[in-house]
């Protein structure tokens, strides 16, 4: 299904990319592989020399709560902070290291940056057949037995739903191994130890102790169907030692690691390999690529990947940087086209899916005061934004930005985009200050305001939110004459008719587009539409259809 609002592809070309700076903020806690798209990065560890690398160049930057990090980019560059589990430091390197990145391995990093700040997984696992193996008769499985699991069954437990305790889990999730306390926890989600624990509680009926127990088992149980050894999978899931994972994992299951392995691969098509899984072990590919020792070939082909049902309490943009993919919300689904960015809206459960060799990326948020959304909203943005629009990602899910880095920045970049947009096929003068009142026009096209002259035939209705024509000096008005060959009044006239003609082409009823337009009444915008176009709003969709058959 196409977007109920969206807008064709513009023209306009992105503004230029700052520096950057990494925050200091997360150091300590786990190991950091920086890999530079384009332009060049800084690193410098614990006041040593600086290494800079330059576009196709990573570093390994190990993990010492000892050492202080310096990263910096330098204008025009798109580098990507990627962060391994905990656990893989201790198989990786321990200094400062850099690395050439094979063109093939570059959109595997994106889609893994995307992996790391976003609920998607990919779907190549199932755990209802470790289940099932750890049930199947004759199996030693008391801790499943007998009993309804509840809240603490085989697979992930259940997720909490207060904000900040999500957020908590989500990154556990995506990286059991994290050793922070509940009040480090509470410090990076700007919550309270004592909030982050009753929600926890209330919301999972666990202890935050225990639900990272059960996560940091089911990621376990992940690991060693993929192959790991038992001490490899003990680092991974942040236990201190092999005996402390095999005492907590016979606890839970009724069967040691061991044990559960040997089972495991006596079964032939048993399990698969997990998004988390599938990610470590091209870590190890990534780590052997760094020491240059066997190195790997570039992944054939990307996963396809979605999200679980999910609400968010903010509007979420995401953009589809390669492939395709498509938003779920209830029982429609918005197909999602490369190059297409789209607002989810906040409160809306819904499912994000993308399809075999597709990435997308997540912009920023908005919430429901700044941006009044009840529905998808669409953009599209041409090839020549690729860059910037990573940039704008890593700086809104990082800590890699400038330094006057702006949340709202995404608000108003896609405000802007959507008003060159819809501008398309309206003459737009080039005189800066015209220019300038015009886009103001654009962005205020559908709020109501005084009446006015500017449509021909006598019928009068609200002009649109923007600069009253009285009030714009002569000189504007001259280049709007000069430049476009209408006045203000009729450029405005012209822009509102071709955006109404956009909307009708999509579907969207003549009642629905008059008041997305600025026309109180629908009488006044057919009048005002057949002046335009020479046919009502409703023969003109008819014609749309009939075409489009």
């Amino acid at each position: 299904m196409t977007m109920p609002s969206s807008f064709a592809a513009g023209s306009g070309y992105p503004p230029p990319i700052p520096g950057a700076r990494w925050s200091l903020a997360d150091a300590p806690v786990r190991p950091l592989l920086l890999w530079v798209r384009t332009g060049a990065a800084h690193v410098r560890l614990d006041g040593g020399p600086v290494l800079r690398l330059k576009a196709g160049e990573g570093a390994w930057i190990p993990a010492d709560g000892r050492a202080e990090r310096a990263i910096t980019t330098e204008p025009g560059t798109v580098a990507f902070p990627l962060c391994p589990h905990a656990g893989v430091g201790a198989r990786g390197l321990s200094e400062l290291t850099r690395f050439d990145v094979p063109s093939g391995w570059q959109d595997w990093l994106i889609q893994l940056f995307n992996l790391q700040v976003t609920p998607f997984s990919s779907r190549g696992y199932s755990p209802e057949a470790i289940a099932e193996l750890l049930r199947r008769p004759g199996s030693p499985a008391p801790a499943m037995a007998g009993r309804d699991p509840g809240p603490e069954g085989f697979a992930s437990p259940v997720m909490p739903r207060g904000r900040g305790a999500r957020a908590v889990a989500e990154e556990l999730m995506r990286d059991p191994a994290l050793d922070l306390t509940v009040e480090r926890w509470a410090s990076r989600v700007l919550s309270s130890a004592r909030t982050l624990r009753r929600d926890f509680l209330a919301d999972t009926g666990l202890t935050f102790e225990r639900w990272r127990l059960l996560c940091r088992l089911g990621a376990a149980v992940e690991f060693l169907a993929a192959g790991y050894d038992v001490d490899q999978v003990a680092a991974l899931v942040g236990f201190a030692s092999r005996n402390g994972l095999t005492r907590a994992f016979k606890g839970r299951f009724g069967l040691t690691p061991h044990e559960f392995g040997r089972e495991l691969f006596a079964r032939p098509g048993a399990g698969g390999l997990t998004q988390r899984a599938a990610a470590a072990r091209q870590t190890d590919d990534l780590i052997r690529m760094m020491r240059e020792v066997d190195s790997p070939a570039a992944p054939e082909m990307l996963p396809p990947a979605s999200t679980p049902s999910h609400t968010n309490d903010v509007h979420v943009l995401s953009w589809m940087y390669r492939g395709s993919g498509y938003l779920d919300i209830g029982d429609q689904r918005y197909e999602r086209e490369r190059g297409v960015a789209t607002w989810i809206p906040a409160e809306r459960e819904h499912v994000t899916g993308l399809r075999e060799n597709s990435v997308s990326l997540p912009l920023g948020n908005a919430s429901t005061a700044d941006l009044h959304l009840t529905a998808p909203l669409q953009v599209r943005f041409s090839p020549a934004w690729d860059d910037y629009l990573m940039f704008c990602s890593i700086s809104a899910r990082s800590a890699l930005r400038p330094d006057d880095h702006n949340p709202r920045h995404t608000l108003d970049l896609f405000a802007e985009q959507v008003t060159a947009q819809r501008a398309l096929s309206v003459p737009m003068p080039t005189d800066p200050r015209a220019r300038a009142v015009a886009m103001e026009c654009l962005r205020r096209i559908g709020e109501p305001g005084r009446p006015h002259d500017g449509e021909q035939g006598g019928t009068h209705d609200a002009e649109p939110g923007g600069t009253p024509d009285a009030d714009v000096r002569a000189e504007i008005h001259r280049a709007f004459r000069d430049e476009t060959g209408m006045t203000l009044s009729r450029w405005r006239y012209a822009a509102r008719m071709r955006i109404a003609r956009d909307l009708l082409a999509g579907g969207a009823p003549p009642s629905t587009v008059a008041r997305r337009i600025g026309y109180a009444h629908l009488p006044t915008f057919s009048a005002a539409f057949s002046r335009f176009h020479g046919l009502s709003p409703r023969e003109y969709q008819e014609r749309e259809v009939a075409d489009s058959l």
